[in-house]
């Protein structure tokens, strides 16, 4: 959760909250390849003027290849700070 803070860092959040989820999907199959399952709650500056895809691939790219190894799962609210 340490590195998914620190590449998301980047967007300059005024608002984060991330859940890990991980317990409530054990035995599920991205649970078992090592992949969590979280929820983010963000806010920030940098979504001004993008819908929600868009603000969703700011987060991903972000992310880079946790998107592919340590998240199996990333359920994300994104807003403006005005939006928190």
């Amino acid at each position: 959760m340490d590195e998914i803070r620190r590449r998301l860092a980047v967007l300059e959040p005024t608002r984060f909250e991330l859940i890990d989820d991980s317990a409530l999907h054990a035995g599920h199959a991205g649970a078992r390849s090592g992949g969590g399952h979280y929820r983010l709650t963000i806010a920030s500056a940098a979504f001004s003027g993008k819908n929600t895809v868009a603000r969703h691939r700011l987060i991903y790219d972000a992310l880079g290849e946790m998107m592919r190894r340590e998240i199996h799962a990333l359920a994300i609210q994104a807003n403006l700070p005005e939006e928190q």
